[in-house]
């Protein structure tokens, strides 16, 4: 005689709501895809160990736990502040984060002294100074969840962040170049022995600033004026916005001296602009503005000189790296031969030489890192970046609200436009740029200000994949939070 089967537990039975249930168990996937990526982080130390030590020592596993502790504690914070949000952003930057941290440990590893290499302390060199980076990167995009519940709040303050952004674009380039150039382009601000780049928070600040802006004019930037080749184009007097943010970044081409940095700028309000209006017009005329604009400032340089001479300089050696191999064009041709010496499998985790490429710490991590585990390394690499975009996008479209879309659309394409600059300036798709690749470069401006970035992106996500208020279970929206997704609400009918 069997025994009658017990019916499966309920959320009645259990007193567990479903979206208790639903955000525990996107956690629990982000916790198993954030052990994962440790997982692959620590083999590549072992893997570096290896090759450069011809040993795998006790301690190689050290770094890799150090950062994977830091991970998890901002995975605790998530769990708590943000239960809703996407599982697979964490996991993914963090690997990203990771390998960055354990390829600028291998350049301690190859350029200390052969019998002090062993006894390498995990905080000690540049892989060192990026940890510790990494660690003030996250508790910073802690904080930030903590302080900001709902991504709306932030537009209270659009207009004094977008004048601090203008503000921090603009220091660099009034400062003296002893203070604020390096290689060219004056994009730091340095006072002793200590540099920030703030650039790369004001691209935060002016994309809050843009979101906000686009949202209240979007029905006016909407209006069409004429028809030419099936496509609307916009009034004249409606042309003032894209004017002024692309003479922004001309001056930013011009006295900063960074085509990356002006690219950046003016491809975010352009691409936030079409998010709003959805014409493609505007992607026609800032494409138009901005190459009209890049094409003069080189005629330019090449007839005046001037503030435009170190462009001009950039643009020849883009276009013939190989003129002058070991003065200008060194760097970019040591670039393209560790991408041609790693082929498609590369040499292995510190089976390079990477020491022979000119800032392979920060411009040219990606090429460094290229060679040693080849064109199929490379292309994860940027799949993991891809996925992050994709992401961001996702959020964009999940969340209710147009000020949500518009700025986690625009801070997904900031990230992937990124990418773009600084690999198409490695491999020579488009002139070098001073632009840092995020999450892999050396260096505490960039960390920080792109670990702020995903957190806004977790904040958005977030409220987009929160369930709607009300009874039956349901998990409660915070109080200012985005709008109710309505299609899984229950229908009710109200008499008068």
């Amino acid at each position: 005689m069997t025994a009658a089967a017990l019916p499966a537990p309920s959320p009645a039975t259990t007193g567990e709501q479903p979206g208790v249930r639903l955000a525990r168990s996107r956690r629990n996937a982000e916790l198993s895809l954030l052990l994962v990526a440790m997982v692959l982080v620590a083999a590549y130390g072992a893997m570096v160990e290896a090759k450069v030590l011809d040993t795998i020592t006790a301690d190689f596993w050290m770094p890799a736990a150090a950062v994977t502790a830091v991970f998890l504690g901002l995975h605790l914070v998530i769990r708590f502040l943000a239960p809703f949000a996407d599982p697979a952003l964490l996991p993914a930057v963090a690997l990203l984060n990771g390998l960055g941290v354990g390829f600028l440990r291998r350049l301690d590893l190859g350029s200390a002294p052969p019998a002090e290499r062993e006894d390498l302390a995990i905080f000690a060199g540049t892989g060192g100074r990026q940890l510790a980076w990494t660690l003030a990167s996250v508790v910073l995009a802690a904080g930030l969840l903590a302080l900001m519940r709902d991504h709306r709040s932030v537009s209270r303050y659009a207009y004094t962040l977008g004048l601090a952004g203008i503000v921090l674009v603009m220091i660099p380039a009034v400062l003296p170049s002893r203070f604020s150039e390096i290689n060219g382009a004056k994009l730091w601000v340095r006072v002793g022995g200590f540099s920030i780049q703030p650039g790369e928070f004001a691209k935060l600040a002016l994309l809050v600033f843009f979101a906000y802006y686009l949202v209240r004019k979007r029905e006016v930037l909407s209006l069409a004026s004429r028809r030419f080749l099936g496509i609307d184009f916009p009034r004249g007097r409606d042309l003032g916005p894209v004017v002024v943010v692309w003479l922004i970044s001309v001056l930013v081409l011009v006295f900063e001296k960074d085509l990356g940095t002006s690219l950046l700028y003016f491809g975010m309000f352009v691409v936030t602009l079409y998010i709003a209006t959805e014409r493609v017009s505007w992607l026609l005329i800032g494409l138009v503005l901005f190459f009209g604009g890049v094409y003069l400032a080189y005629v330019l340089g090449e007839v005046v000189g001037g503030p435009f001479a170190n462009f001009y300089l950039r643009a020849q050696i883009w276009l013939d790296p190989f003129a002058d191999p070991y003065n200008d064009g060194y760097q970019l041709v040591q670039g393209l031969l560790a991408l041609g010496t790693g082929g498609l499998f590369g040499a292995g985790p510190g089976g390079g030489q990477p020491g022979l490429l000119p800032e392979v710490q920060n411009d040219f991590i990606f090429a460094g890192i290229g060679e040693e585990i080849g064109l199929f390394g490379l292309s994860a690499l940027l799949v993991v970046y891809l996925l992050i975009v994709e992401r961001g996008l996702r959020a964009a479209l999940a969340v209710r609200d147009s000020f949500g879309k518009l700025l986690a659309g625009g801070l997904a394409f900031t990230l992937g436009l990124q990418v773009f600059v600084i690999v198409g300036g490695i491999s020579k798709l488009i002139p070098l740029t001073g632009q840092t690749t995020p999450f892999l470069s050396a260096g505490g401006s960039s960390l920080m200000a792109n670990w702020l970035l995903i957190a806004v992106l977790l904040r958005i996500s977030d409220g987009a994949r929160r369930p709607v208020t009300g009874g039956g279970g349901k998990a409660a929206r915070p109080s200012g939070g985005p709008p109710e997704q309505l299609h899984g609400a229950p229908t009710e009918v109200i008499r008068p």
